[in-house]
């Protein structure tokens, strides 16, 4: 995933925010809400176990690398499971070329709720894998491909779970599920600063060629690494740059839902990700929570870019946090 001293060369003059410390207090299930005007929101309750079961599920087919059996079979898997929960899916094909010449048989799959409301929440995740290990402890398996369970499937899960949900309890708005292909193509370790934009393949195509002509959205959530252990979801430069006051709902909404021991009140670097190319091309303000902290010699979680980003590296209570923040953001967005 993209590196973070590459996407600093990209921003030149950003607003400094103030960082606060806040005491991490006892979780707990919080299903109805109130907003600001007071009015009763039944939010629906978001369940770890069938996420980490739609984790379980994208690993059985193997790692998910583009013009690969297991990536074909695992999308055919995505657009079923959508339809399944009554989505309105589009399919976009493309061809897109990597940093290296290769042809990429990409497939973005977007899955629309309430398709004729022009009131419209964007919430996006990739579902590729990367090609290659790079930063694997052991030269042996820098060649391999990565499992993807973190970096790729949880974001996946997060959203088909609360597909899932609006299947049965009507958000009330426009939800657009848009899954990214190509993301995790990016030039290697030993070749970076070579290749511009060379990440994040399928966004730029979507942001590009929307599935919906001049589409639009109120605001826009990328998920990315949101199912580790020990996660550390900062507020990222780029999200506060583009998109400050989805930033501050997001975190206070996980506030108040007892989450902010994931959600810490932190600023952090850029990060060259999905949510990049939507904010810049679509210029829809959308943030990026990804476990991600400038404290970390990588910056992202310990096994990112590995082969041991396996289903045992997940954890329930990380999927619980963010899907139970997220789905609660969109319902009081109604």
């Amino acid at each position: 995933m993209r590196i973070t001293y590459k996407a600093a060369i990209l921003l030149t003059v950003l607003t400094t925010l103030s960082t606060f410390t806040s005491c991490k207090p006892k979780i707990r299930e919080n299903v109805t809400s109130e907003t600001n005007t007071e009015k009763k929101v039944n939010v629906p309750v978001f369940s770890a176990d069938t996420a980490y079961s739609f984790i379980e599920q994208q690993l059985a087919f193997g790692p998910r690398v583009p013009n690969t059996k297991a990536h074909r079979e695992c999308g055919d898997w995505i657009v079923k499971k959508l339809q399944q929960y009554n989505a309105v899916v589009t399919e976009q094909n493309a061809n897109l070329r990597a940093y290296d010449g290769t042809n990429l048989k990409a497939r973005n799959i977007i899955g629309s709720f309430n398709p004729d409301e022009r009131s419209r929440v964007l919430l996006c995740a990739h579902w590729d894998s990367r090609p290659w290990a790079d930063h694997d402890s052991d030269p042996a398996n820098l060649n391999k491909p990565v499992p993807a369970a973190n970096d790729g499937a949880s974001g996946v899960a997060v959203l088909l779970e609360i597909a899932r949900l609006m299947s049965i309890d009507n958000p009330g708005l426009g939800v657009d599920i848009v899954l990214f292909d190509a993301e995790d193509y990016g030039e290697p370790q030993d070749q970076q600063g070579y290749y511009a934009d060379s990440w994040a393949l399928g966004s730029q195509y979507w942001a590009a060629n929307p599935h919906v002509p001049n589409y639009s959205a109120r605001y826009g959530i990328l998920l990315d690494m949101v199912g580790a252990k020990g996660a550390v979801f900062t507020k990222e430069q780029f999200s506060r740059q583009f998109a400050p006051n989805i930033v501050r709902k997001v975190w206070q909404t996980a506030e108040r839902l007892g989450y902010n021991n994931l959600f810490v009140n932190k600023d952090s670097g850029p990060v060259t990700d999905d949510h990049y190319y939507v904010n810049q091309i679509l210029r829809i303000p959308t943030i990026d929570i990804i476990d991600y902290s400038d404290e970390r010699e990588k910056g992202f979680f310990e096994y990112w870019h590995t082969i041991d980003d396996t289903l045992e590296q997940i954890s329930r209570e990380t999927l619980k946090g963010v899907g139970q923040t997220v789905i609660t953001v969109v319902y009081e967005s109604a």
